[in-house]
């Protein structure tokens, strides 16, 4: 996504998977990849996990940041293979994984079965309600939601520099010889005097945003997460309202709870993906309608679904 030093302005994001509990012959289990600029930010690991990327023609090497929703299995278990993957592609620079609260211990006990991987594994744990990091050019935001274990939603950004204001720089009295430098750069220094790039740039503009939530009840900070995003991925467990009484007691959501997340947040976002299916619904299509009467710019995700999201304008 980039060449010779030019930064690409988009985000591609594909469902590897999206399947809960167990995969299926045509489904699998829960993952997310987004990619930016030549590095990779993976939502969960379920079971097969590498596999699925394999067959949506996902690269392993770029991958340099693993966010993790919580401890179940179908959410995890496709780590230790995946990391090997990574390994066998040649990757040797860290990898990083995010989760909650004891991560290492969690991801300690899944390498001993691949104890000899060419990078190290910096683990990062999540310890408060909501938390942000910044790596690799993604702004991440954790944050607390309700499942039958601590668990975690991620809203990902591409934060966007405002315009280049030649005015500006003029009125502040910087030098030509900087302009340049500090459209790339925080700061500059020149003849003795030290310049900032807000002397030079206008406000930020809007940037990228996609919020992913799954295995979880609703609750109002998803709605509030959403808000504004250009996609929102979220869990619809159950189709079929009949089944809303099983969705409250496993502590997930139905099409239509999750839709009326959607449509509860202060700026509606612009699209908004189903996923983490359970194994008792082989057609989620068929319940559509449901999410789509609450929240119309709601689709069924699938396996491999991809989507390009650019800045606005460009």
């Amino acid at each position: 996504m980039s060449q010779g030093g030019v930064v690409f302005s988009m985000l591609d994001v594909t469902l590897a998977g999206c399947g809960g509990t167990i995969p299926l012959k045509n489904r699998w289990l829960t993952s997310c990849m987004m990619r930016y600029n030549g590095k990779c930010l993976l939502i969960d690991c379920g079971e097969g996990t590498q596999i699925a990327m394999k067959e949506a023609s996902l690269p392993f090497k770029p991958l340099g940041i693993i966010c993790l929703t919580h401890y179940h299995a179908d959410h995890i278990s496709g780590l230790p293979g995946l990391l090997l993957s990574m390994g066998g592609e040649g990757r040797t620079d860290p990898v990083i994984i995010i989760g909650p609260g004891n991560v290492q211990r969690y991801i300690s006990s899944l390498l001993i079965i691949a104890p000899e991987l060419p990078f190290e594994v910096i683990c990062v744990p999540i310890n408060e309600k909501v938390e942000t990091f910044a790596f690799d050019g993604f702004n991440i935001t954790a944050f607390h939601v309700n499942h039958t274990m601590t668990c975690y939603g991620y809203t990902i950004e591409i934060p966007r520099a405002g315009k280049f204001d030649p005015e500006r720089a003029r009125q502040n009295g910087v030098p030509l010889r900087v302009w340049n430098k500090l459209q790339k750069n925080p700061s500059v220094e020149y003849e003795g005097t030290t310049y900032t790039q807000d002397m030079v740039m206008g406000p930020p503009r809007r940037g990228i945003k996609v919020t992913y939530c799954t295995d979880t009840r609703p609750v109002p900070i998803i709605s509030a997460q959403a808000s504004g995003c250009d996609l929102f991925i979220c869990e619809g467990m159950y189709g079929d309202e009949d089944k809303a009484g099983r969705a409250r007691e496993s502590r997930h959501m139905t099409f239509s709870e999750a839709a009326s997340l959607a449509a509860a947040a202060p700026i509606k976002p612009r699209r908004m993906w189903l996923t983490h299916y359970s194994p008792s619904m082989p057609d989620p299509e068929a319940y559509i309608g449901e999410a789509k009467a609450i929240f119309p710019d709601a689709i069924c995700g699938r396996d491999g679904m991809s989507e390009t999201i650019r800045f606005d304008n460009e």
